[in-house]
């Protein structure tokens, strides 16, 4: 297994530093995917690729959101590395960091296995943030029609880049927060195993948001509709999982 690490980034530019040392002590090397982000973010991330030579930068000139961000970090490692696995996470140190290691233990453990986070909230999260999602998790859980994936929205997982790439031209209009459970869902459907893992996460006070409540609350829900029917047309070869189990 030879796995490097994606940050997608959009104005992150305060917290971005201190994910990539976690990943670099984890001898990682680091594609850092800007997605249009401020002049402030920017230069902190070219001051990053500069100082180090296990760090790629690559460049969106405007915001096209998260899914193609992980997209274009995707398609470069699997072009322009050796990697067979990439860790996703995202930029904003929401995740605990002192997890990683079990995520990289899990994927050497079970390299066909896509590994992914469900999260352990503390008392910072928002309430709203923590119960609307779980609409999003019914939805998953109807359009597998399991309950193998836990979490869909979770921003830290490593994918096999063998079992993600057929995938990315299915998914070209997933450019935003779509795109995280989309995947998960197809992953799925295309029979990839799915290990869940927690991670304990936080908000601090003050933390950026890139979650845009209206705009992104209808893309989700019309990507969950196209599921749906895409569900419709593999209910049986789903429904015959449930009898091979």
């Amino acid at each position: 297994m030879n796995l490097v690490a994606l940050i997608p980034v959009f104005n992150h530019g305060n917290n971005v530093g201190a994910v990539v040392d976690a990943l670099r002590a984890q001898a990682l090397p680091v594609i850092l995917v800007d997605d249009g982000s401020d002049d402030a973010t920017a230069r902190v991330l070219a001051a990053l690729a500069a100082e180090r030579t296990d760090i790629t930068l690559l460049r969106h000139p405007e915001n096209r959101g998260k899914g193609a961000a992980v997209a274009t970090g995707l398609d470069y490692a699997a072009r322009q590395t050796e990697a067979s696995h990439v860790m996703q996470i995202d930029a904003d140190a929401q995740h605990d960091l002192a997890a990683l290691p079990d995520f990289l233990k899990a994927a050497a453990d079970r390299p066909e296995a896509v590994i992914t986070a469900f999260p352990r909230y503390d008392e910072s999260v928002p309430r709203g943030r923590r119960y609307g999602r779980y609409l999003t998790h019914v939805w998953v859980w109807i359009n597998t029609l399991s309950f193998r994936i836990v979490d869909s929205m979770c921003g830290l997982r490593v994918y096999p880049l063998a079992a993600v790439m057929p995938l990315l031209p299915v998914l070209g209009h997933a450019k935003r927060m779509s795109f995280d459970a989309e995947i998960l869902v197809r992953l799925d459907w295309a029979r990839a195993p799915i290990v869940n893992l927690p991670v304990a996460v936080r908000y601090p006070a003050g933390g950026l948001s890139n979650f845009r409540p209206w705009h992104d609350n209808l893309s989700i829900s019309l990507m969950h509709a196209r599921l749906f029917f895409g569900m419709l047309r593999r209910m049986p070869r789903l429904l015959c999982r449930w009898r091979e189990r």
